[in-house]
């Protein structure tokens, strides 16, 4: 809704504004509307020195002002939101719990002992009991369902295997599939194959969720330093129970730096291969300035309607092609960072897609393009915003070109959902099941649509004044993504989890980056136009919005990074006094139940079993424990 409320006034100001000063900007011979090329329409068109420039740098402030006061209102909005999500909604098992990770190994104890004498001592008044966490992998689990297949195939459930005899619907004769996957669950749910292997399959790992008796005392022991050394006990506020990323919180606290190093590594490689793609796509945009110096391509380009089409919509169909296979291969880079939600890891991948997109989208195409047309690069860093300026407009018609491509074509896919459909098809004519493999499992991509949505703003502010014509098909693009994201999200998607609202930070920064942007390239235009006074008149501008943006992380920011203590101690008081409290300590039992193939038996039994003690531990204390961790090998952590 805050991009469609600054779409519309971004599309007001730049298309009755912003658009005849550029239009009349200065004297000369004027051609029917339908045939003036679009640099008739962007701020290159006005004269050195012209006082309509003040028209721009009005337009600036409004739109400025405007969007800050947006943003002002939408962050305190989703604030109280986030406010009244904690202490209206139902019980949050995540508040009683934190997740303890880099628990120092001991080859006479094991790790759910270790953490038991651990905060039994250091926390006895507010501890409640904890749940360890295994290593089930992957691997493991196909080693297992393997191991079953085989046991399957051998005859021992030979009644149950009943091939399907269905005829193919592409060779007409029969099928003898067997989805193997889902008999296996069904057969573990009901024969309790998996109770039989549950000592091979549950290793514990240096990792284990900690409950305590009340919210407050849980936010302290997360946010407090536990041991002198910072690589052991590490503790963090856990997630909520369906948003834990249960592979990932095997993986040993010393390796995290490394993997995101190499994830950061890797992501920076993938920048500059695919520079490749994006250089291409830049090249035929400049067709004719390649044809110097590649001469054979003159004979191809003879037809207007090749022309139009190669440098027109072909390089936009071409970056969006190859920007298909980012948002995933960025969310694998998140997941080898090794978060500890789901959450995290779509949240981390928005941002890698979000720098990705900006970078490659719009810098890379407007350096690619004064390169090509220029023949020159950018040496000089002091001269790099007005080449900017000058470079910015001269790529409005592939900006343009890239939202009706990108954007229009987007929401057509979202609503149709082709690889669903296209899975479903398959699933149905050639297993020929009835079920649907997407139930319950389609869930809203944050990660591909919400650094769409902030690029395309960035393109709005960045061209509102520059070339203003962009703007009524990115304030299109707003009002039909409002619609079809609000019914997706209503009508399609499954919500597994609630995110708390913590992409908003992203739009938010992403947005104030966008409009200091287009101040900086206001300022390299007004240069550029030999407007002195404009320029001094955005300076004020761009300070007091670097500052306001200050002011809103000092105002809101921290609400999303931790909850606040008033509020949890108001619930624990509040619970206290209508006495469910037991109730809450019986449900957190069984809150974060890493394997559900047996039940919630399964972990109760667990939990009884992380209890025992005996008493020669008993008699040992938190020094002495702390004493054996600093001493125990720091290989196995």
């Amino acid at each position: 809704m805050l991009w469609l409320l600054v779409g519309c006034l971004c599309s007001v100001i730049g298309t009755f504004l912003v658009l005849p000063v550029n239009y009349y900007g200065q004297s000369r011979t004027r051609k029917n509307l339908h045939l003036e090329s679009l640099d008739a329409f962007t701020i290159e068109n006005v004269k050195k020195g012209s006082t309509w420039l003040w028209a721009h740098c009005l337009a600036l402030y409004i739109i400025t002002l405007t969007t800050c006061s947006l943003l002002y209102i939408e962050f305190r909005s989703i604030t109280n939101l986030r406010l009244a999500h904690i202490t209206g909604s139902p019980l949050n098992p995540s508040h009683f719990a934190i997740l303890v990770r880099a628990i120092p190994w001991s080859s006479k104890v094991s790790y759910s002992d270790t953490v038991k004498k651990f905060f039994s001592y250091y926390y006895a008044s507010t501890y409640l009991s904890h749940q360890i966490v295994y290593d089930s992998g992957a691997v493991q689990k196909l080693k297992d369902d393997a191991e079953y297949a085989c046991k399957m195939f051998s005859g021992s459930l030979e009644q149950t295997c009943k091939p399907s005899l269905a005829q193919c619907y592409f060779c007409g004769g029969t099928t003898n599939f067997k989805l193997i996957s889902q008999d296996i669950d069904s057969i573990h749910a009901r024969t309790g194959y998996t109770d039989i292997h549950i000592d091979a399959r549950k290793k514990e790992c240096a990792a284990a969720f900690v409950f305590f008796k009340s919210r407050y005392a849980a936010l302290m022991a997360a946010q407090n330093l536990q041991t002198s050394n910072p690589m052991l006990w590490v503790t963090d506020q856990a997630p909520e129970p369906h948003d834990v990323y249960w592979s990932k919180l095997c993986i040993p606290y010393r390796q995290l730096w490394i993997r995101k190093i190499a994830t950061l590594v890797a992501s920076m490689t993938f920048v500059l291969v695919f520079l490749i793609p994006v250089t291409f796509a830049q090249c035929l945009t400049q067709l004719d300035k390649l044809e110097k110096m590649f001469p054979f391509l003159t004979g191809i380009l003879k037809k207007k309607f090749m022309i139009q089409l190669v440098t027109g919509y072909l390089p936009s169909v071409i970056l969006v092609l190859f920007l298909l296979a980012v948002p995933p291969l960025m969310m694998l880079f998140s997941a080898v960072e090794g978060p500890i939600s789901r959450s995290g890891r779509k949240r981390s991948a928005c941002c890698k897609v979000l720098f990705f997109t900006i970078w490659n989208v719009f810098f890379v195409n407007v350096f690619a393009g004064s390169v090509i047309s220029q023949l020159s690069v950018f040496t000089n860093i002091t001269e790099l915003t007005a080449q900017l300026a000058q470079a910015v407009p001269v790529q409005a018609a592939f900006f343009t070109t890239y939202v009706l491509s990108s954007g229009w074509a987007s929401l057509a896919f979202e609503i149709i959902q082709p690889f669903p459909l296209l899975c479903n098809l398959f699933q149905r004519l050639v297993f020929c099941s009835q079920e649907d493999s997407y139930n319950g499992n389609l869930t809203f991509p944050y990660h591909t649509e919400v650094p769409r949505i902030l690029l395309f703003g960035f393109l709005g502010f960045t061209c509102s004044i520059l070339a203003p014509l962009i703007l009524p098909f990115l304030l299109f693009y707003f009002s039909l993504a409002y619609l079809v994201y609000r019914n997706q999200i209503i009508n399609v998607y499954i919500k597994k989890y609630d995110g708390g609202g913590h992409l908003w930070p992203i739009a938010h920064n992403t947005t104030i980056f966008s409009l200091v942007f287009s101040q900086v390239i206001a300022l390299g235009v007004f240069g550029l136009k030999d407007s002195t006074i404009a320029s001094g008149f955005t300076i004020p501008l761009l300070i007091g919005t670097i500052l306001f943006h200050q002011y809103c992380r000092q105002r809101f920011l921290p609400v999303f990074k931790n909850n606040a203590a008033q509020v949890l101690i108001d619930l624990d008081q509040r619970d206290e006094h209508c006495g469910r409290l037991e109730e809450i300590y019986e449900q957190l039992h069984s809150a974060y139940c890493q394997f559900t193939s047996s039940g919630q038996s399964e972990c109760s039994s667990h939990q009884s079993r992380e209890h025992i003690q005996t008493p020669e531990e008993d008699s040992k204390t938190g020094l002495e424990i702390i004493q054996q961790d600093i001493s125990w090998p720091p290989h196995r952590v």
